[in-house]
């Protein structure tokens, strides 16, 4: 079994090398890593460029495009068996890889999403609001998907290889979850839910998702349930 490990990069020196060797101890031995670069500014790109390490595959956007766009090319690329997608700001947790990868290794499930909020695991106190809104988000997803999901905007989200290759993604920016949630609801798999670590980022340390983006998650929930 391989995994393919897809990290969507934008501005992120200051982690990243901290993140790549998490990933490389995560506990999996068979590992592809994919980092898309979405055209980072700070000093990422020259760091990724500099990594001379052939077990990482690094694609460049040349311009921002958004998370969304950069999980897109990552998925194009992958040749595992299995995706998992892994932001690169240290917020989760890569030893908890094999929690996301056991149901579908025992054949159980097409795709597992990590739950921040279904666990006894470590979880930084961050933004009340931010909780909030997590909540209302999932259950409007809910609500259309029949999905009684705890946490549809996590970031760990695991799928069979064949099954995210199938479909078409077409949000550019965080509108990739609500997005994935609504296809996948559609589609006849087994999806599960285990409870993982969350590890936040206020936005002085590099939070980058903001109000605007929960805006436009209930536009993709609508969008992409019902037209």
């Amino acid at each position: 079994m391989i995994l393919s490990v897809i990290i969507p990069c934008f501005n992120e020196v200051g982690t990243l090398n901290e993140l790549l060797a998490a990933v490389k101890e995560c506990g999996i031995e068979d590992l592809e890593i994919i980092i898309v670069d979405d055209c980072s500014t700070d000093g990422t790109r020259e760091l990724l460029k500099n990594l001379n390490d052939d077990t990482i595959k690094v694609i460049y956007h040349d311009f921002n495009k958004g998370k969304g766009a950069a999980l897109r090319t990552g998925f194009k690329s992958a040749t595992g068996d299995i995706c998992i997608v892994q932001d690169a700001d240290l917020e989760y947790d890569p030893k908890e890889f094999p929690l996301l990868l056991d149901p579908i290794i025992k054949n159980k499930a097409d795709v597992v999403f990590g739950s921040r909020f279904q666990s006894g695991r470590p979880h930084r106190v961050v933004y009340f609001w931010h909780r909030i809104g997590n909540g209302v988000l999932t259950l409007l997803s809910n609500f259309f998907t029949d999905l009684n999901l705890s946490d549809m905007e996590t970031c760990y989200k695991a799928f069979r290889t064949e099954v995210i290759k199938s479909i078409d993604i077409k949000e550019n920016r965080f509108g990739f979850e609500p997005e994935i949630t609504a296809k996948i609801s559609k589609m006849d798999l087994r999806i599960y839910e285990v409870g993982i670590s969350y590890y936040g980022r206020t936005y002085d340390e590099g939070k980058k998702i903001g109000w605007k983006d929960g805006v436009r998650a209930i536009y993709c929930i609508l969008k992409y349930n019902i037209f």
